[in-house]
């Protein structure tokens, strides 16, 4: 199952009101284990940026001037999701963002039951409690400290992990479902086998254990079913 778990940066909260999308960042899962595969781009908001949305992202208008404008990018973008379901933190504000950008440049939008909504399973899983992002890193014990500002990929990295703690953590099912495998280093789905341990443990038996056992063993006579394996 390919996922992809994504993120925005924008110019304030209504693309009704003239708002854009400046930034997206996108990590590909593959059934639940990470591929390397991410989607990174900064985008020209054609506007200006409010003080208010700056102190959040810190993307200047000096900077996103040089950026690519959404309609030359949203071909790719589209490209990179394909059909995975897509993982966001408060969905709905960024599938609105998304859908206004793409209608501006009359592409599809995208059903909003494609997305997958990490704090409303954040919520249900911890009712009353804080469901941002910085405290589910709290929460589950994730490294967020590079986080001082917002930043779409680096947001959609740590909620990957979120994610992944969310559902049950890294390895939902144990990896006992080895038909779901795990990524390739091309990025494909490949088939999951334990390895072989590199040093086999140590012997947790004491040598007078060990002697006590042999003796034991001598006594059962040559028909023994231990002699023959052990």
């Amino acid at each position: 199952m390919r996922e992809i778990v994504l993120d925005t940066e924008t110019t304030g909260f209504e693309p009704a009101e003239g708002d854009r999308i400046v930034e997206i960042g996108a990590v590909e899962l593959l059934n639940h284990m990470p591929t390397g595969r991410t989607y990174h781009q900064y985008i020209n908001p054609e506007r200006s940026m409010p003080q208010a949305a700056f102190e959040v992202h810190g993307l200047g208008d000096d900077f996103l001037r040089d950026q690519p404008k959404f309609a030359q990018i949203a071909r790719d973008f589209v490209e990179f999701i394909g059909d995975a379901r897509l993982v966001i933190h408060n969905a709905a504000f960024d599938m609105k963002f998304i859908n206004a950008e793409l209608s501006w440049v009359k592409m599809p939008q995208l059903p909003m039951e494609r997305a997958l909504d990490t704090l409303a399973i954040a919520r249900k899983r911890f009712p009353g409690s804080p469901a941002s992002l910085d405290a589910l890193c709290r929460r589950f014990g994730i490294d967020n400290s590079s986080r001082t500002l917002h930043g779409a990929l680096l947001d959609s990295e740590i909620l990957a992990e979120v994610y992944l703690e969310l559902i049950g953590g890294r390895q939902p099912d144990f990896a006992l479902n080895v038909a779901q495998g795990r990524a390739g280093e091309d990025g494909s789905a490949a088939e999951w086998r334990p390895r072989p341990r590199p040093a086999p443990l140590p012997s947790r038996l004491t040598g007078e254990e060990a002697a006590a056992h042999a003796e034991f063993v001598g006594k059962l006579g040559d028909g023994a079913l231990w002699k023959k394996f052990g």
